[in-house]
This record gives structure tokens, C-alpha cells and sequence, in this order.
């Protein structure tokens, strides 16, 4: 059983990301993007099921871009599959925190849960952040 991660995305988000991670971190052959609706005959639920049927018997992570936008909801249909992990709101250092520590976890739930928590402390409003770094060092 293999670990693999689908960035899954409206239009080029997901390129964008992986691209962003593989000149940080490298290549990496564990990630497969889905960039949808690119052309006018797209079919998300076609691509999303030939992924699936490619994947089974192996763990996956879906992060998708938003939470109840159609490519998130077109996964929703897999939640209850056995090793499915869905994440909606991609953003590169949930990503990275993602793939890099894939292979040394033994709990995708806690690596997720942990990834999740560490993403969410590298959104600042800089403006603010920085204001209130000089406050305190006024102080």
C-alpha cells in the first residue's frame, strides 16, 4: 500500500502548488494534481473516478481548494472510503507539512490534524502582526 496525496483544484491552483512544492522541497511522484474544468468538455467525475479506481488499495489524501465548491463536493462522495482523507482550503504550507512527513507518520489522521494546525499560524495580517511585535517590544 502506497501513500499519495491529489491536490485538487478550480483551473491551475493545483499545478500552481505542487510546482511552488517541488522547488522547495524537490520532486516528489507521491502527488497527482487535478486541475478541473480547463476545457469546455472537462468531466470532474470522470477524472475523479479513473484517480480513484488507479488508487485503490492505496492511502489517500485529497486537499482540495474550497470547502463546498464542486471539486470538494465531487469527492465527498469517496468520505467513506476505507484510507480517504479529504481536506478542503489547499495553501502551500499545508502542503508541504503534508508532504514531506507523508512517510514518517504512522496516523494520517494526527499528521493531518497537526499539518491543519501549523497552516492555520502562517496566515498573519502582516500589518497587524508586525504592530503588534513593535508594541510589545515598546513595552
Amino acid at each position: 500500500m502506497r501513500r499519495k496525496i491529489i491536490l485538487a483544484s478550480h483551473g491551475n491552483f493545483a499545478t500552481g502548488i505542487l510546482s511552488s512544492l517541488e522547488l522547495i522541497c524537490g520532486k516528489n511522484d507521491n502527488i497527482v494534481t487535478i486541475d478541473a474544468y480547463m476545457t469546455a468538455d472537462y468531466n470532474l467525475n470522470d477524472e475523479i473516478s479513473k484517480i480513484m479506481n488507479e488508487n485503490k488499495g492505496n492511502e489517500l489524501i485529497v486537499v482540495t481548494d474550497i470547502f463546498g465548491g464542486s471539486v470538494n463536493n465531487e469527492f465527498l462522495n469517496y468520505i467513506h472510503t476505507e484510507n480517504f482523507y479529504l481536506i478542503a482550503g489547499m495553501n502551500l504550507p499545508l502542503v508541504i507539512e503534508l508532504a514531506t512527513q507523508l512517510e514518517h507518520t504512522d496516523s494520517i489522521t494526527a499528521l493531518i490534524k497537526q499539518a491543519l494546525e501549523n497552516s492555520i499560524m502562517t496566515i498573519q495580517f502582516c500589518n497587524e502582526t508586525i504592530q503588534n511585535e513593535t508594541e510589545e517590544e515598546d513595552f
